[in-house]
């Protein structure tokens, strides 16, 4: 019993051992020992909660909650470690007023970093961007593969990467082809020497377009006589689609049938000309 009173003596005595010496925080073993264990538990905690939410929940929304939870998670990390310094008699006033320049050139550092973040949670949570979606960014077009808490990656037409910073969906004004419905109307121009007979250029468009694999029956595709042009007569066909991150390989097919059946009645494809005259 005695031995035990003097183990327990020593194991006291080496809790209150400072770690950080100094008149206005202190800081010892036994607050350190108490954050480490709070700390595992709340990780383990966080891991039941995590097992039990994702295992109910659909893949796309699992990707979502796991982004949140990340973040949220560091939050609460922050959250309890104070707490328990606070608890422990640590004057975090003292802390924080000792460490306000370093906290002001980390924030002016990180404040993009901050700014991705927040903006990654918001796109999460009003699902104003899913993967599948077709975007539009600085002239390049791509098709979002993975939302993270910081960046957003799309894959372009030529299998390249773009990664995004969340806080441009938020900041810059981003097109969405798909952001209603995957169906997205399309069109492809073409112009048609003056004489030529419009109503049979208009019915030689709406073949190629009911022919075209990849063309929707429904809505159904319409031809647009747009302009008199300065050499020609200038049409464009109307069609819908639902795989628009294709529409370039789909578009050079169907100038290939409209070429074919120009050719085959007759309708010539003018290209512009000009008169030089030489006066001497």
């Amino acid at each position: 019993m005695i031995k035990f009173k003097e183990v327990w003596s020593e194991f006291k005595d080496f809790l209150s051992l400072k770690v950080l010496p100094s008149d206005t925080i202190d800081i010892n073993v036994g607050t350190i020992l108490t954050v480490i264990i709070v700390i595992i538990i709340v990780t383990l905690l966080l891991k039941v909660v995590y097992k039990v939410v994702t295992s109910k929940l659909p893949e796309e929304d699992k990707n979502k909650f796991v982004s949140i939870f990340g973040f949220f998670k560091y939050i609460l990390y922050i959250f309890v470690v104070l707490t328990v310094l606070h608890a422990s008699g640590v004057n975090l006033t003292v802390m924080l007023t000792a460490s306000a320049a370093l906290f002001i050139g980390l924030g002016f550092a990180l404040q993009y970093l901050f700014q991705d973040i927040i903006s990654g949670v918001l796109i999460i949570l009003d699902q104003s961007l899913h993967v599948g979606d077709i975007i539009e960014v600085e002239d390049k077009i791509g098709k979002v593969f993975e939302i993270r808490l910081r960046t957003t990656r799309a894959i372009t037409r030529d299998d390249k990467v773009i990664v995004i910073p969340n806080h441009i969906f938020l900041t810059d004004s981003i097109y969405n082809y798909t952001q209603n419905h995957r169906t997205t109307r399309e069109s492809v121009k073409v112009g048609v020497a003056y004489g030529s007979d419009v109503r049979l250029v208009t019915k030689l468009l709406e073949e190629v377009a009911a022919s075209q694999k990849g063309v929707l029956k429904s809505p159904k595709s319409f031809v647009l006589f747009e302009d008199f042009g300065d050499s020609a007569l200038l049409f464009s066909i109307n069609f819908f689609i639902n795989d628009s991150f294709s529409d370039p390989r789909l578009k050079s097919e169907i100038r290939y049938k409209i070429n074919d059946k120009f050719r085959e009645h007759n309708i010539s494809i003018p290209f512009p000309q000009r008169d030089v005259h030489i006066f001497q």
